[in-house]
C-alpha cells in the first residue's frame, strides 16, 4: 500500500516504445532505400574518365607517378586502384569497389559530423539527403579519386567541427584538421582548395556552438587577445603544410597548363541555383525540386500544427556554418568558371558543396518540433527519390561510353579491314601531337587501352585544328579510293563534316550508328556506293 503523498513512478507507455521503435525502423529502411540508388549503374561500361584512370594504372606500378602528372591528379588513388585491379582483377564492377567502399566510410563519417550538430533523427535526414545527391551517388561508383575526396573531406568537417566545439580547443583536433585539410588535395584539388576556403571564412566567424553571443562579438574579442589560439593554429597549419609539400608541385603544373583543360562551357546562373538544391543520379536538372517540395510541405504541416521552433542563437550559428560549407565551395568554383575561361562549375566537381548543403536542408527540417513530422518527411522524401531514380530512362547509365561505339565499329570494319578514323575526346588532344605509336598506349585514347579494337586505327585531335586538316588530308592521300569508318563525339562533328567535304567527289558518308553522342559514320567510295550522301549530325 502505497503512504499518503506518495505518487507511483509512471510505466514506460508501450505505444511510446513502439513509436520510437517504428521511427528507427523507417530510418534504417530509408537508408538502405537510398543507398540502394548508388548500384544502379554499377554494371555500366566505363566512361571517358574512368578509362583514363585504367590507363594511369595499365603500365604498371612504376608508370604511375609519371602518368598522373599527365592525368592532372595526384597518384594516391591510383595506388589504390592499381593494388585492386592486380589482386581482383580489371572487370567494372571490380574497380568501382574501392570507391564504394571510400563513400560508404564518408557517409559515416558525414553522419558523425551531422549528429555533433543536430538531434539523432535529424542527423539521420541529413545522411539520407547526402546519400540521395545525384553528385554523391555517381561518385560512389567512379572509378576516379572523388569518393576518396569526399571521404577525406568529411573527416575534415568532422574535425573542424570538433575543434570549434571544445572551448579549449585541443591539440588532438587541431593535428586532425591539418592532416585532413591537407589531405584532401592528394585525391582531388578543387576539391581541396574549396573546402579549405570554407574552413577559413568559418574560423574568422569563431564558431562556438555553446555560446549565444553574436559572431561580431567573438570576433572582437579574438583579436583583443591574438595570441590565445597562436599554438593551436600553428600545429593545424603546419601539419597542412607538411602535407602540402608534395602536391605544390603539381598545382604549379596545373596552373601553367590551365588554358589545355578547358572541356566545359560557361555556366548559367540557373545552374547555380539548381547546384544548390537537390538532384537524383541519373536523372535530369528537373528532379531537383523534389527536396524543396517535400521540406516546404513538411513546413507547412508543421507550422499549420504549431510544431515549428523559433531558432535560438546556437541555432542559428549551426546554419550559418551549414550555409558557408554548402554556400562558399559553390561560389567559388562559379565564380571561377563565369570570370575565367576555366570553367569548373560541374557537377562532378560540385560534389565538395553537398555536405554543406544537406546540412542546411537538415537545419531546416530540425526547426519542425515533431518526431513525427520529421519521419514522415523523411518516408516521403526517400520514396519520392527512389521512384524518380528507379525510373528514370537514364537509371542504368554512368556517364557516356565509348563501349558500344568502339565495338560496333570495329566488327564493322573487320568485313574488309576498313580503317578507323578516331577523333580524341580529351581537350588536350587539341594541344599536343597524335601519337605516333599505338593509340592505346596514350592518355588522348584512353577508351581504346580498356575496350580496344582490332582495326588500324588513324588519331585525330578533339577539335578542327590545323593539325587535325594535316593528319586529314595525309591519311586521305593514302587511303585512295577505299572506304573508312570515322568515329567522333559531339565536339569532333566539325571534323566529320570536314572529312564529308573533303571527300565529296570521292567518297559517300553514312551514320552507321550513334551511341550516346558518338558517331560512327562509314565513308564509301562512290564508285561501289549507288546511294547518296546522308546528312551528318550537327
Amino acid at each position: 500500500m502505497l503512504e499518503p503523498g506518495t505518487i507511483p513512478l509512471e510505466a514506460p507507455s508501450r505505444h511510446r516504445l513502439n513509436y520510437e521503435q517504428l521511427g528507427v525502423f523507417i530510418y534504417a529502411l530509408a537508408l538502405l532505400v537510398a543507398l540502394s540508388v548508388w548500384f544502379l549503374a554499377i554494371r555500366a561500361p566505363l566512361w571517358l574518365d574512368e578509362t583514363g584512370s585504367y590507363w594511369t594504372i595499365s603500365g604498371g606500378f612504376r608508370q604511375i607517378w609519371a602518368r598522373s602528372v599527365e592525368i592532372n591528379s595526384f597518384p594516391a588513388y591510383f595506388y589504390i586502384l592499381w593494388l585492386t585491379n592486380a589482386v581482383f582483377g580489371s572487370k567494372e564492377i571490380v574497380l568501382r569497389i574501392p570507391s564504394i567502399l571510400a563513400m560508404l566510410a564518408a557517409v559515416y563519417v558525414f553522419y558523425r559530423s551531422a549528429r555533433e550538430l543536430f538531434a539523432r533523427d535529424v542527423a539521420l535526414i541529413a545522411t539520407v539527403l547526402f546519400i540521395l545527391d545525384g553528385r554523391v551517388a555517381f561518385a560512389a561508383i567512379d572509378v576516379r579519386p572523388y569518393a576518396f575526396a569526399m571521404l577525406i573531406a568529411n573527416l575534415a568537417i568532422f574535425s573542424f567541427i570538433r575543434w570549434a566545439k571544445t572551448k579549449t580547443r585541443t591539440v588532438s583536433y587541431a593535428a586532425l584538421l591539418g592532416i585532413t585539410s591537407g589531405g584532401v588535395f592528394y585525391f582531388h584539388y578543387l576539391f581541396g582548395i574549396c573546402i579549405v576556403a570554407a574552413f577559413v571564412i568559418a574560423y574568422c566567424t569563431d564558431f562556438n556552438f555553446t555560446d549565444v553571443n553574436f559572431t561580431a562579438v567573438k570576433f572582437v574579442d579574438r583579436w583583443r587577445s591574438p595570441f590565445a589560439e597562436l599554438r593551436q593554429l600553428g600545429i593545424a597549419v603546419g601539419c597542412f603544410t607538411l602535407l602540402m609539400v608534395p602536391v605544390l608541385s603539381r598545382l604549379w603544373y596545373l596552373q601553367q597548363t590551365r588554358s589545355a583543360h578547358i572541356f566545359a562551357d560557361p555556366p548559367t546562373f540557373t545552374l547555380f541555383r539548381e547546384a544548390l538544391g537537390f538532384a537524383l543520379p541519373g536523372s535530369s536538372p528537373v528532379a531537383s525540386g523534389v527536396v524543396p517540395f517535400v521540406f516546404l510541405g513538411a513546413v507547412f504541416v508543421a507550422a499549420f500544427t504549431r510544431k515549428v521552433s523559433i531558432p535560438d542563437g546556437p541555432s542559428i550559428r549551426r546554419f550559418i556554418l551549414c550555409a558557408i560549407l554548402g554556400l562558399v565551395p559553390s561560389v567559388i568554383l562559379y565564380g571561377v568558371s563565369i570570370t575565367t575561361p576555366l570553367h569548373v562549375f560541374i557537377n562532378r566537381y560540385e560534389a565538395v558543396a553537398v555536405p554543406g548543403i544537406a546540412l542546411c536542408w537538415a537545419w531546416i527540417f530540425s526547426l519542425i518540433d515533431s518526431r513525427l513530422l520529421r519521419v514522415l518527411g523523411c518516408a516521403v522524401l526517400v520514396t519520392w527519390s527512389a521512384y524518380l531514380s528507379y525510373t528514370s530512362p537514364m537509371a542504368g547509365t554512368h556517364g557516356y561510353s565509348w563501349k558500344d561505339a568502339l565495338e560496333f565499329a570495329d566488327a564493322n570494319a573487320a568485313q574488309d579491314g576498313s580503317p578507323l578514323v578516331i577523333c580524341s575526346d580529351l581537350p588536350e588532344s587539341d594541344f599536343q601531337s597524335m601519337p605516333t605509336g599505338p593509340a592505346s598506349e596514350s592518355l588522348l585514347f584512353s577508351p581504346l587501352g580498356y575496350y580496344r579494337v582490332r582495326a588500324t586505327v588513324v588519331p585525330m585531335p578533339r577539335t578542327l585544328t590545323e593539325q587535325a586538316q594535316v593528319i586529314g588530308r595525309r591519311f586521305l592521300l593514302r587511303i585512295d579510293n577505299k572506304r573508312f569508318i570515322a568515329i567522333g563525339w559531339i565536339r569532333s562533328y566539325p571534323t566529320l563534316d570536314w572529312f564529308a567535304s573533303a571527300t565529296s567527289t570521292t567518297h559517300v558518308p553514312h551514320v552507321l550508328g550513334e551511341f550516346l553522342g558518338i558517331v560512327v559514320v562509314e565513308f564509301v567510295p562512290r564508285n561501289a556506293s549507288g546511294q547518296e550522301p546522308a546528312p551528318l549530325p550537327k
